[in-house]
C-alpha cells in the first residue's frame, strides 16, 4: 500500500516566519496580515519577496478587515480586486469565507470571489466554525468549488471539535478537504488520522521572539496585543520539525 504525504500548511505573517517555516519542513504557505484580527489580505510587495525566495506553495488570505465576516458590495469588490493583483505577483491559491448576517455562506458572493480566482484553488477558512447547520454548508462550500475547508469544528480548538471534524470527514466522502486548524498540536495529529481521513493539516507554530532594537525603555505600548509589544511574531522551528517527524511517520 503506498504511503499518504499529509500536506502541513502554515499561516505566516512576515518573510521571516515564512522563511523559517519553509526551512524546518512546511508545505504550504498562507500568507496573511494582521495576526490580532485572525489575518487579513498581506501586501502585494510581501507575497512577491516570499515567492522569490521559496518554491512551496502560498495561498494568500483574502479578507479586506478583520471583526465579522458580513461584506458590503464595496468590500467584495475590494476582495475581488486584490485577487486578481495578488494572482497576478504569484499566488498559488486562495483563502476567503463570506457569511450572511444569518451565519449562513454567502453563496452569490463566495462564487463571486471565485470566479475572480480563475481557477486557482480556494480554501474557506474558518467563517465556517461560526455557520449553525454545517452539514448544509458543507454541501454548499462543495458545490461552489471549493477546495478544501479549514476547521477546528466549531470549537475553541481542534482537539475540542475532533467529533465535529470526524463528521465532515464522513459527509464529505472525498469531494471535498478538510483541512483541521486552529489551536492543533503536534499530540493531536494521531488521533485525527486513526480513521485514515487526515490529509492536510494547519497550525502556526507561532513564536515571538524579543526585537534585537537596543532602546531605553520609556513604558510606552504601541502594541495592542500585549504578547507582541516589543517582540517579533515567528515561526518556532522546534515545534514546526515536531509537526513534520509526527506527519512523517503517520504518512
Amino acid at each position: 500500500m503506498a504511503r499518504k504525504n499529509i500536506v502541513f500548511e502554515a499561516p505566516v505573517y512576515t518573510l521571516e516566519a515564512a522563511l523559517n517555516a519553509v526551512q524546518h519542513g512546511v508545505d504550504r504557505l498562507e500568507l496573511c496580515a494582521d495576526f490580532g484580527e485572525g489575518g487579513t489580505t498581506p501586501s502585494a510587495g510581501l507575497l512577491k519577496e516570499i515567492k522569490r525566495q521559496v518554491d512551496v506553495p502560498v495561498f494568500v488570505m483574502i479578507r479586506c478587515r478583520g471583526g465579522d465576516f458580513l461584506y458590503s458590495d464595496s468590500e467584495l469588490e475590494i476582495m475581488r480586486t486584490d485577487i486578481g493583483i495578488l494572482s497576478a505577483h504569484g499566488a498559488d491559491g486562495f483563502v476567503f469565507g463570506i457569511l450572511a448576517s444569518s451565519g449562513e455562506v454567502n453563496r452569490e458572493a463566495c462564487a463571486r470571489l471565485i470566479q475572480a480566482a480563475e481557477g486557482k484553488p480556494c480554501t474557506f477558512h474558518r467563517a465556517f466554525d461560526l455557520v449553525p447547520d454545517k452539514k448544509t454548508a458543507l454541501e454548499t462550500i462543495i458545490g461552489l468549488g471549493f477546495e478544501r475547508i479549514l476547521t477546528s469544528g466549531g470549537a475553541p480548538t481542534v482537539s475540542a471539535g475532533f467529533d465535529m471534524i470526524k463528521k465532515l470527514n464522513i459527509w464529505a466522502k472525498d469531494r471535498i478537504i478538510i483541512l483541521p486548524g486552529g489551536g492543533l498540536k503536534p499530540a493531536d495529529l494521531p488521533r485525527l488520522n486513526q480513521y485514515g481521513a487526515l490529509e492536510e493539516v494547519h497550525s502556526s507554530c507561532k513564536q515571538f521572539r524579543n526585537s534585537t532594537m537596543d532602546l531605553p525603555d520609556t513604558g510606552l505600548k504601541l502594541s495592542l496585543i500585549k504578547e507582541m509589544e516589543g517582540k517579533v511574531l515567528t515561526v518556532d522551528p522546534q515545534l514546526v520539525r515536531s509537526f513534520r517527524a509526527i506527519l512523517d511517520e503517520l504518512g
